[in-house]
């Protein structure tokens, strides 16, 4: 690799390290805000837990928990309230939040841009596109697929439908190693169109129960969240987590640069091809079961970097835990604004997370050159 290609990425490196020292090392800050965000995490799973028609305290749940329902202070209502529909929901609303968070910093960190969020680059739509499919089509076409994969069947379609878009997005958006945020916006914007403009085709051939069933997914909600579809979608956004503890110091270098990176010995295609993989997989995942619900992904990787900074040793995990605990906020805010009726939570999301938004682009128009 010519030198001239990897001097700016030193000089980069350079820059950033002199800047860190300017600014003070940001590491024992960053282990009080996961410290900070753990307690955040498990105060809103209690918050979640706690609110609504059963007036149950933290303390009988608890003491059921332990007791395994033996001797319990909680009445058979209230037990079938805690346990059948507040836990799974808190449970499920956790992994979505942290998945799309996760997701979201990952995609900033890959394609080197604060911008970049699967709701907005058509990731979500693509993945929307797979789950919509199978939910039309698995009475014919997709009928042997429902089959052989039962529950996992809608979770591997939105993982397919996901996969192909950010492959599709990442190959048009970079060239030469350089990922234009111009051209990765615009392209997403085409490719989320497409990906609608089928979805709409499907929806067309709807019978009517798949589209009372359709209208209500596609606005994001974890009002359906059952065990079962913990178990369907829950172990493989876990699954697509797994691997980005060993990718922080991989996102680190490539902040850099491509061509800096690898000669940090970073693998950059192999990290690459896992960051995709990762991301399509827990989006698609999560939109299988919930909808669509925006925005996550770009509004907390961002709050975070202004705290901590961009390392992602600390981004990745605060962005799970903040990512959680605010959808799992979200969601009360969601079944309790308007009780008894219940809101969409992607409503709740893209009213705070379009504001924020605009925000982003207000504060980098002059560097973004859009």
């Amino acid at each position: 690799m010519a030198l001239n290609e990897v001097m700016p990425g030193l000089k980069r490196m350079s820059h950033h390290t002199d800047r860190r020292h300017r600014e003070g090392d940001r590491t024992a800050l960053a282990l009080f805000v996961l410290a900070g965000l753990v307690v955040t995490a498990l105060l809103a799973f209690a918050f979640s837990i706690m609110t609504g028609a059963s007036d149950a305290s933290i303390v009988d749940v608890i003491g059921s928990m332990v007791s395994g329902g033996a001797d319990s202070a909680l009445s058979s209502r209230d037990r079938i309230i805690i346990f059948d529909i507040r836990l799974p929901r808190a449970i499920l609303g956790f992994l979505i939040g942290g998945g799309l968070a996760v997701s979201g910093a990952v995609m900033q960190g890959l394609f080197r841009n604060p911008l970049a969020d699967p709701g907005l680059i058509g990731v979500s739509a693509g993945s929307s596109l797979g789950a919509v499919a199978m939910i039309v089509l698995s009475g014919s076409i997709l009928a042997p697929v429902a089959h052989v994969f039962g529950i996992f069947s809608f979770p591997i379609a939105a993982f397919i439908g996901g996969l192909v878009t950010t492959v599709l997005l990442y190959r048009v958006a970079t060239r030469q190693g350089q990922t234009s945020i111009a051209t990765m916006l615009l392209a997403g914007i085409a490719l989320g169109s497409l990906a609608l403009a089928a979805t709409g085709m499907l929806i067309y051939m709807a019978d009517d129960r798949q589209l009372r069933d359709l209208t209500f997914w596609s606005m994001g909600s974890l009002a359906g969240a059952t065990w079962t579809k913990i178990a369907a979608a829950g172990p493989i956004i876990v699954l697509s987590m797994l691997p980005l503890p060993f990718m922080a110091r991989g996102l680190n270098a490539l902040t850099l640069g491509e061509a800096a990176a690898f000669h940090m010995g970073i693998a950059v295609q192999r990290l690459k091809n896992v960051a995709i993989v990762s991301v399509a997989a827990a989006i698609g995942a999560s939109v299988a079961v919930s909808g669509g619900i925006g925005f996550v992904g770009i509004i907390v990787p961002h709050i975070l970097r202004l705290a901590i900074g961009p390392d992602h040793r600390f981004l990745l995990p605060a962005s799970a835990l903040l990512g959680g605990a605010l959808l799992i906020i979200a969601d009360v805010v969601a079944r309790t604004v308007v009780s008894p009726a219940e809101l969409p939570i992607g409503i709740i999301t893209a009213g705070v997370g379009g504001p924020f938004f605009l925000w982003m682009l207000l504060r980098q128009r002059s560097r973004l050159s859009l």
